[in-house]
């Protein structure tokens, strides 16, 4: 990279970190005289950067919105789809929250109002992100009208894959889960909450009335979609919930208990009340702790306990496949 083109960059990178940022600091910061300062801005907005000069005491120069993004950056879907990445990623607790965020601040800066008006009726809640699912992808165009009804708090009539009927709900969230897009929303035919896979949703024009938002239950969306894909009817709850003793020390059982409750009866003994989808799963589960179990209740735990025991004892016995020949 040239000098010239290294020292832009660089000129471009403090543009956006500021609103206003006088001619003469600019030169102190870049090591350059003013003349060269006026000669890279020009070179900005050659290529399709939006720097506004100010008049004042010191003047300067500020880097504002444009009637269209600068070109060599992004176009119009791929400016609303990193802005779409980075809002989604500001919540899946990979450790680059921070940085995401104050790289959705820099591009929603420069966005021209079109886009800024989109990307402000869209929120992303991010539930239970490290499942990395490989679902069908909803569209752009999809998701965007579905966050600006949410945003409106307007009606939303849509055809669902599957159901032979339009459908009408009042959307509440957008939300992600295990690599797929779902609207939570109040089904207004049924009188329930529903999560809808927006991959299957065809929003319809024009939307309904505005309404009243309701509140979700339990209070917490993340709750509310998690609990409803572990099968439960109460927000955050197991269909399935069974307690044990597990001998083994508390410390080292709590560090991989999501939601469960580890209590310590003694130095190398614990109860655990712990839930799972089926009372398999949770029997099958509570062995991942490679410690001796007493089982407390309820009988259905026991007998998911004694049907895999049945298994893992015919799986042991069962005769080897005989040894290929040489």
């Amino acid at each position: 990279m040239s000098k010239t083109s290294a020292r832009l960059l660089a000129l471009l990178s403090l543009l956006q970190a500021r609103r206003d940022w006088p001619g003469a600091l600019l030169a102190e910061r870049l090591d350059v005289s003013p003349r060269t300062v006026r000669r890279d801005v020009d070179r900005l907005r050659e290529l399709g950067y939006p720097v506004a000069a100010f008049k004042g005491p010191e003047g300067g120069y500020r880097l504002e919105a444009g009637t269209e993004l600068p070109p060599l950056l992004f176009d119009d879907e791929q400016a609303v789809a990193l802005a779409l990445a980075l809002q989604a990623v500001t919540t899946t607790g990979a450790g680059v929250e921070e940085a995401a965020a104050r790289a959705l601040t820099t591009l929603r800066q420069v966005m021209p109002a079109r886009l800024r008006h989109r990307l402000d009726t869209l929120r992303v809640t991010a539930v239970d992100p490290a499942t990395g699912g490989r679902g069908e992808r909803a569209g752009g165009g999809t998701l965007m009208a579905i966050g600006a009804a949410v945003h409106a708090r307007e009606v939303l009539r849509f055809d669902y894959t599957g159901s032979e009927a339009p459908r009408r709900a009042e959307p509440h969230h957008l939300v992600t889960y295990a690599g797929r897009w779902y609207l939570v929303a109040w089904d207004l035919d049924r009188e329930d909450w529903r999560t809808f896979r927006a991959d299957r949703i065809t929003p319809r024009v024009p939307t309904g009335p505005r309404f009243t938002p309701r509140e979700v239950p339990g209070g917490e969306v993340a709750a509310f979609v998690a609990g409803r894909f572990q099968g439960a009817e109460a927000p955050g709850d197991w269909p399935c919930r069974g307690e044990v003793v597990l001998r083994t020390a508390a410390a080292t059982v709590a560090p991989y208990v999501r939601d469960g409750l580890v209590e310590a009866l003694g130095p190398d003994r614990c109860r655990l009340v712990l839930g799972a989808w089926s009372w398999t799963a949770l029997a099958a589960g509570l062995g991942r702790f490679d410690a001796d179990i007493e089982a407390v209740g309820p009988d259905a735990l026991r007998e998911a306990f004694a049907r895999l025991s049945r298994r893992y004892a015919d799986a042991a016995t069962a005769p080897r496949p005989p040894a290929p020949g040489p």
